[in-house]
């Protein structure tokens, strides 16, 4: 715990303006962003008297070991640069919403030649046109469902649409008159495009003015006597007014607003936002999160409106933001929202009539947001500290752990040897830092393979080894060894890649590769980060140097913690194995056999042990194998014999024939590959 007296600024050294200031710990990370009307005055209050501070800003100053500041000319700079800071460091103790869910939002790409309408989540992209967020994803289907009648443009995917155009077939909805087939140039591109745009205003609330235009052309068609055109647009029109009875009518004048409310105790916040466009409720999210410092109200609704415009485009703020609480001052935060939309925006309070009405609605929902909330967490904040201090207790450590780190090692029979490194901070999976490790060699080539024997324990060693090599290598490059001014010279707060240490390193196995663990850290020099080893077999929990394990209880929260973050470092490595794996795989030239089905494809490679074997068979040999006949076995026989006789090595359990590794793909923590070259936004990155 720092002294905040021992990195206080003289008073003189703040400067009277305005700007953004940043806290730092004792590793050069940012761990909180504040902007202030004047700098000095805002930091004086974090040097007064610990005992008058609130517990979570105590906690705060107590973790920091320097401040430092940017001046700005104006308070909505201070506003920009402070969201600017909390997106790109992530401190820790600022206030974060998490959304309760993640929502679902119909989408029209309208970045792509030829705009694709569909369902996406997440974050959100450029040239992608977002309408909601919704509460269910049939929700947006029935909804597009409907309008296809009257604006067929493409839903399919990019390899539906490829092979559309290979084909010069249209897809089912093509035939069906659901999609206007630009895949087959039914339409061009700008005329697709032109149904893109009218399918994404008539979904922004601009309803009114195409359904008059429809009902004209109508009409106009009729007095033609052109009746199946006229029964047609008849349709058209219905089709759309039932798509718009689906958002109920809440505001009578047509209103395009945001209605943000708050509900709230000492520790958690939550909030719910309702999206009216035309004076329908078009879309409603929920967020939550905890109050790591001491804010007001005001505050809350300032970070809220920060998250929920700081990366939309300017058309998604409404002429009129509804709120429970001004930020103060409210004049910045005003501007910021004018100079978003482009045009001037109302930020203000509902005092009576529908908006006040729709307003306790929103806050009702808010209420039971955080109801339910604090129901699915209410053990989950006192559990996660009650594990950390068992863990603590167990491995006699100083303080709690609050970063874990864990390592597991993946392969098969010593090939494709990965293992993974994933993090755990205040208990919770820390994504963004994961990362893989190639082990460099064959482990099989030095090693006698023993299940969980020597070869893990050289890999384990390897890894630590390299990991804890390159925070050397980060912590003297940043000058963290330096003393006085040296040690501020770092232009960048952002963590380095490994340049946080753990205060627990936990590794899969028992006491062999922990020890190899510890020696690794030992030949760096590095003594003050606690090594644990967990077990599978009775889940017994080793540490350095003892003959015996630390048998904790098996109802213990600590157990159960150590354990998600081994089984999380075994997913995430063995998920990178089977993926480097299945690239050294291609076809079996059985699988070009005619009515030769998996059953007896695994038949067949069994009884012969290896494809080379098999091809070099007689067709009486094939037919030895049970439910193989004569005919069966020519056509076994002829297709192997005009298949390629090279074969560097068979997989027998699935005849898949392995060739020449390729070069790495990334593979994201969660499990998914992502496509090579594309650009590197993985959270867990290899090394």
């Amino acid at each position: 715990m720092a002294d905040p007296s021992s990195y206080r600024p003289s008073p003189g050294q703040i400067p009277d303006s305005p700007g953004v200031y940043k806290f730092r710990d004792e590793h050069r990370r940012v761990i909180y962003v504040g902007k202030a009307k004047s700098l000095r005055q805002r930091l004086a209050n974090y040097f007064q008297d610990l005992a008058g501070l609130h517990p979570r800003t105590r906690s705060m100053v107590t973790t920091a070991a320097s401040v430092e500041w940017t001046v700005v000319s104006t308070e909505v700079e201070a506003l920009q640069l402070e969201y600017s800071w909390i997106k790109e460091f992530d401190p820790r103790f600022n206030v974060k919403y998490r959304d309760d869910k993640s929502y679902p939002y119909l989408a029209v790409t309208m970045s792509e030649q030829y705009p694709r309408v569909q369902v996406m989540r997440g974050h959100k992209k450029k040239g992608v046109r977002y309408f909601g967020p919704y509460a269910h994803a049939w929700a947006i289907r029935d909804t597009v469902d409907l309008l296809l009648r009257v604006f067929p443009v493409r839903t399919c995917s990019a390899g539906v649409f490829k092979n559309a155009a290979r084909t010069g077939r249209p897809c089912l909805l093509g035939y069906i008159g659901k999609c206007s087939a630009p895949c087959v140039e039914r339409i061009s591109a700008e005329d697709h495009r032109e149904l893109a745009e009218e399918f994404s205003d008539f979904m922004a609330g601009r309803t009114g003015t195409y359904i008059r235009r429809l009902e004209q052309r109508m009409t106009d068609a009729a007095e033609e006597m052109e009746y199946e055109r006229a029964a047609r647009l008849r349709d058209d029109i219905e089709a759309l007014k039932k798509a718009m009875e689906k958002n109920a009518v809440v505001l009578a004048d047509a209103t395009d607003a945001d209605l943000i409310a708050l509900a709230e105790d000492e520790l958690e916040a939550a909030v719910q936002i309702f999206h009216v466009r035309g004076g329908r409720v078009r879309g409603q999210r929920g967020w939550v999160t905890d109050k790591v410092e001491a804010v007001t109200t005001g505050d809350l609704v300032e970070h809220a409106l920060q998250q929920l415009y700081g990366e939309e485009s300017g058309d998604s703020v409404p002429k009129e933001v509804l709120v429970p609480a001004l930020p103060d001052p409210v004049g910045p935060v005003q501007e910021w929202l004018t100079g978003r939309r482009g045009a001037n925006v109302s930020l203000r309070i509902p005092q009576r009539g529908d908006k006040k009405a729709l307003m306790e609605t929103v806050e009702r929902n808010a209420q039971q947001s955080l109801v339910l909330h604090k129901t699915r967490r209410a053990s989950d904040l006192t559990t996660r500290s009650r594990a950390l201090e068992e863990i603590s207790e167990a491995l006699d450590l100083d303080s709690a752990p609050l970063r874990i780190e864990c390592y597991d090692i993946s392969h098969l029979q010593g090939d494709d040897v990965v293992a993974s490194m994933v993090v755990f901070e205040d208990g919770l999976a820390r994504k963004s830092e994961y990362r893989r490790f190639q082990i460099k060699g064959r482990v099989a080539d030095t090693q006698v393979w023993h299940g969980e024997g020597q070869d893990d324990v050289r890999s384990m060693h390897e890894v630590i080894a390299r990991r804890f090599k390159r925070y050397l290598a980060e912590k003297e490059k940043t000058g963290e060894w330096a003393e006085g001014e040296d040690a501020l010279t770092e232009e960048d707060g952002r963590p380095k890649r490994f340049a946080y240490p753990p205060q627990l390193v936990v590794v899969d196995g028992g006491q062999p590769q922990v020890a190899a663990a510890r020696r690794a850290l030992d030949e760096l020099g590095i003594d003050d980060i606690a090594v644990c080893g967990l077990a599978k077999r009775l889940e017994e929990v080793w540490v350095p140097g003892e003959s015996d394990p630390v048998v904790l209880p098996r109802t213990s929260e600590g157990l159960y913690l150590l354990q998600r973050v081994r089984d999380e470092a075994h997913r995430f490595a063995i998920t990178y194995q089977r993926t480097k794996r299945a690239k050294r795989f291609r076809a079996s030239p059985l699988d070009d056999v005619p009515g030769l089905g998996e059953a007896r494809k695994q038949a067949l490679l069994k009884h012969f042990g290896s494809l080379k074997k098999l091809r070099s068979a007689t067709i009486d040999q094939i037919r030895e194998v049970p439910g193989i006949g004569r005919k069966t076995a020519e056509t076994i026989a002829a297709a192997l014999a005009g298949a390629a006789p090279a074969v560097p090595a068979v997989n027998t359990a699935t005849g898949e024939i392995m060739e020449e590794e390729e070069p790495d793909t990334t593979v994201d923590p969660s499990g998914e590959p992502v496509a090579a070259g594309a650009p590197d936004r993985r959270r867990g990155q290899e090394t």
